[in-house]
């Protein structure tokens, strides 16, 4: 809903609030001034200015209502993730590439967290972190995973279950030596998922990696590289504002290929 508000004393501008548990946009944020954080979970935006139109205020209101039918997805589940990550990339999707990843202890107990996708493709879903990580530690005693991404300015989520396999040490370094010195003297620096004396700890082990190196290249430590999920089911959901969301599946079928089924929302 809009609600108008006095301004300021002896100011004669009015202040307008819209007020939304709906994804806000980062460019309808950025057209009406939002003077609060913008997420995909934002419960409310105070506006700046006139109220927005009501074409805006729709499409704030709700993502795409777009149906997803069978004879509309790509027979390939690899080209049909391909065409919605380019699709969520030129709606303005904030980090289109980050994806929850879950892993599991042997014994069940799960856990969970955000990370950067860095390439997807016939072989699977690769992504880098360091081996002594709780993540790193689940996958290498138990290698099943699933990985989430959403783009909840389209209204669809992107379900992959698989397997996930360390990548070729060529294949780390080659990330590495892409990456930005700071992300470097990052990775070298923290102990993940240890416990840390405090944020300043951290800093200054990244000041003396930084000074005992100079200018030369940064090593890359053994215990940091990647892994590859191979892909062994996807699941394409569109969301629908009746709540009677589409949900498509991908298994293996027995020529090699893919066969699709619907699910129930």
């Amino acid at each position: 809903m809009t609600r108008s508000m006095p301004g300021p004393p002896g100011e004669s501008t009015r202040y307008k609030a819209c007020f939304t548990r709906k994804p806000v946009l980062p460019k309808l944020a950025g057209a009406f001034s939002c003077r609060v954080p913008i997420t995909p979970i934002s419960e409310h935006c105070l506006l700046i200015g006139p109220s927005p139109r009501r074409d805006i205020v729709a499409a704030m209101a709700e993502p795409r209502d777009t149906p997803l039918r069978e004879g509309d997805l790509d027979a390939d589940p690899l080209r049909q993730f391909a065409r919605w990550f380019d699709e969520a990339r030129a709606a303005g999707a904030f980090e289109p590439d980050a994806v929850a990843l879950a892993t599991a202890t042997p014994d069940g107990a799960p856990s969970l967290r955000m990370v950067l996708s860095k390439g997807v493709d016939e072989r699977g879903v690769a992504f880098f972190t360091n081996y002594e990580s709780r993540k790193a530690v689940e996958l290498e005693a138990n290698p099943r995973a699933a990985l989430l991404f959403h783009w909840p300015e389209l209204g669809r989520q992107v379900r992959i279950e698989g397997v996930a396999r360390r990548v070729p040490r060529v294949e780390t370094e080659a990330y590495v030596r892409g990456r930005s010195r700071a992300s470097q003297l990052s990775a070298l620096a923290s102990p993940q998922s240890r416990r840390v004396p405090s944020r300043e700890w951290l800093e200054q082990q990244v000041a003396e990696l930084d000074r005992a190196h100079g200018a030369e290249e940064l090593p890359v430590p053994d215990h940091w590289g990647g892994y590859r999920l191979a892909p062994e089911a996807w699941e394409f959901w569109q969301h629908r504002p009746n709540r009677l969301h589409d949900r498509i599946r991908y298994l293996p079928a027995d020529d090699g290929g893919w066969r699709r089924e619907r699910l129930g929302p």
